[in-house]
């Protein structure tokens, strides 16, 4: 028995000898690796240790905080969304920033209050991982924000991690929730899109980077938020559906959802020199797409009677290309839903010069994709108009008007009070003397920047609509082999459009290189132009001094309506519209007071047909009324804007019907 014993001690001292020599070259290697040039392009890191330090680390929170913090760091590929359960306020989440040499991702919280101006950085126990390339959209019907997947990488990004979970933020509480699904839902990616239909989460493309090549996605999928289930609807043979993309739009529609654009890479033959030929040596390359087709995804739930594994049916309906679509087709385009329209800003056309390098454009317009008529149309900013000379002074004589009964309301005050008569003088030394309320400001807050010009060129740019008023966060711009990742903030209202407010603006790093490398290319441009302007020069004196008369046409209201009506018949076919029309300068308030009784009657006709015309109140009816004057209003927004900008150009600044005038006076009868 102690023969055994000893055996046995003997048996665990050998093992553990083994264990401290392993343990001790394993350490010894690890130091080896920290004690490498830190410049170096080899990289061997542990994607999984790393997420899981970053896990270790997050759960430190024991419980949701919220601090007031400043603007979100330079980040690209993040997300911005409306919050869905407060109207002043928006969300920020994730994104990567890659300063040339290194990437940092992030997976911090902020939360934007617009009424406040102010920013709060939220931190919780169980957040997602740091990503970006994710994606995620309201709930519908059923509230909150839902995330699934996006990417990470190692630091010099030599490999790369795609995630595939899933996530429900709740809004008001901040709260992260992972979400266990039931069945099979979607493989890991990046660059996707989502929106919702319903109590639908709709998913759809993205890309998967592996180590030999980046693969492109076309597979859709459909969470039932009642049911917590995933479905993959399977096309038929002969269905049609969209080509593999990613970095697309995607937005609800009353049908379920519409798609745009995209990016990929295809396969392309070509020759030795990148041409394609007929005839010699040819090789298979990848090829970068920018897609600018439109389809319409159809989604109709289950019947009442139907099982309750039962998915909903899709189908994919390709639509015509839209009308007035940007030119040249650009890629990083993004777009954010807006009543029953996209708004679109920024993107890059790549021009592919030679094998080694590649010239780019960068864009900063700005357009609305009408979803239903699918039809583009520019937004442009609209300067305030200076008021007349005959305005200006109705202005100054009102308001002289008033400071005279102020003082005299306070000349009488002072003769009750047997003080005597104040002049304007006594006043202000009382004010100057008087001294200041602990509650009333030192100084006034710092008012806010409005241009009258788009911001900066970028592509990416994350966009979202909170309360008609569109915000454009970030983005990125390339000139030559530099890379600027923006910093940067900007508001506009869409229904005034009356300049860009700048809620928060700073420099990108390494700026003032972009400025020197202009500055360079105008001094060039401008020799070039001065050896063209001495050719001008020479060619202007063999022309004749005397312009050509021009014929100026003011466009009156009717000829624009008549030449919208024409443009619309050359897009695709749509059914005669024979209801009111808003106005040029015609705010929705106008339109409906001006067009109320129209609209109820056809609500009512409506109704009739169908049965219900004894379920609805005056009260119901008018709201219901104000309802589809509003829709209508927004559908023609556009075409009434361009009306407006050509009166305008035309020194058109309101017009009336003579019918409405014969109410003011003589004077409105006169031509």
């Amino acid at each position: 028995m102690a023969k055994k014993n000893k055996k046995t001690a003997e048996h665990k001292e050998r093992i553990a000898a083994k264990q401290n020599k392993k343990a001790a070259q394993k350490e010894k290697k690890t130091k080896g690796k920290k004690g490498r040039d830190a410049d170096s392009d080899v990289e061997d890191a542990d994607l999984d240790s790393i997420l899981a330090q970053y896990a270790e680390e997050q759960a430190k929170f024991l419980k949701v905080t919220e601090v007031v913090s400043e603007p979100p760091t330079p980040r690209s590929s993040a997300t911005v969304l409306a919050s869905p359960s407060n109207r002043s306020e928006l969300l920020v989440f994730g994104g990567e920033f890659y300063d040339g040499n290194l990437a940092t991702f992030f997976n911090n919280l902020f939360v934007y209050n617009i009424d406040k101006g102010e920013w709060k950085e939220v931190t919780s126990p169980n957040s997602p991982l740091p990503r970006s390339g994710h994606a995620w959209c309201r709930g519908g019907n059923t509230g909150g924000v839902y995330l699934f997947g996006g990417e990470f990488s190692s630091p010099k990004q030599g490999t790369f991690y795609h995630y595939n979970d899933f996530w429900h933020l709740d809004p008001s509480t901040r709260e992260w929730a992972r979400l266990e699904i039931k069945g099979k839902g979607p493989p890991a990616r990046s660059g996707h899109r989502m929106t919702y239909y319903k109590n639908y989460i709709i998913l759809f493309g993205g890309f998967q980077d592996t180590s030999q090549q980046t693969k492109y996605l076309q597979d859709l999928w459909i969470y039932d938020c009642s049911k917590y289930t995933w479905y993959n609807p399977v096309l038929p043979t002969a269905s049609q559906k969209p080509d593999p993309r990613s970095s697309f739009s995607l937005l609800p529609h009353e049908a379920g959802a519409v798609l745009y654009g995209g990016y990929s890479r295809v396969k392309a033959t070509t020759g030795v020199g990148g041409k394609p030929v007929k005839n010699g040596p040819q090789r298979m390359t990848m090829k970068p797409m920018v897609h600018q087709d439109t389809w319409l995804l159809r989604i109709t739930p289950p019947a009442s009677d139907a099982p309750a594994s039962a998915a909903p049916a899709i189908r994919w309906e390709r639509r015509k290309k839209p009308a007035n679509a940007p030119n040249p087709a650009r890629a990083g385009a993004t777009m954010a839903y807006h009543k029953g329209r996209g708004i679109m800003f920024g993107g890059v056309h790549d021009v592919e010069l030679s094998e080694e390098g590649i010239d780019s454009e960068f864009f900063n317009t700005l357009y609305a994709w009408n979803t239903d008529r699918n039809r583009f149309f520019p937004l442009s900013l609209r300067r305030p108009r200076a008021p007349g000379k005959k305005q200006a002074n109705q202005v100054k004589s009102r308001d002289r008007t008033k400071a005279d009964e102020e003082e005299l309301l306070q000349n009488l005050k002072a003769l009750e009070a047997k003080k005597g008569i104040r002049n304007e003088d006594d006043d202000e030394q009382m004010q100057a003397n008087t001294p200041k309320s602990e509650d009333e400001p030192e100084q006034p807050e710092k008012p806010s920047i409005v241009r009258f010009e788009m911001p900066h060129m970028r592509f990416n740019a994350q966009l979202a609509v909170q309360d008609d008023t569109l915000f454009i966060f970030g983005g990125t711009y390339e000139k030559g082999d530099r890379e600027f990742t923006f910093n940067d903030m900007y508001s506009i209202d869409l229904v005034k459009l009356d300049g860009v407010k700048e809620v928060f603006y700073n420099e990108p790093e390494n700026w003032h290189l972009l400025n020197e490398e202009e500055s360079d290319d105008e001094m060039d441009e401008d020799e070039d132009e001065d050896e063209d302007g001495e050719e001008e020069e020479d060619a202007m004196s063999l022309e004749t001094a005397s312009p050509a008369p021009t014929e100026v046409t003011v466009p009156s209201v009717t000829q624009g309506m008549e030449q919208l009506e024409v443009e619309e018949q050359e897009g695709e076919p749509s059914v005669q519209d024979s209801r009111p029309l808003p106005r040029p300068f015609e705010s929705l308030r106008e339109f409906f007071n001006r067009t109320s009784e129209e609209w109820q009657k056809i609500l009512i006709e409506t109704l009739r047909e169908k049965g219900q015309e004894a379920e609805k109140n005056i009260k119901e009816l008018r709201k219901d009324a104000f309802n589809i004057a509003e829709e209508k209003w927004w559908d023609s927004r556009e075409e009434v804007m361009a009306l407006e900008d050509e009166q305008e150009e035309a020194g058109i600044g309101e017009v009336v019907s003579l019918a409405e005038r014969e109410n003011t006076g003589g004077a409105g009868r006169r031509r």
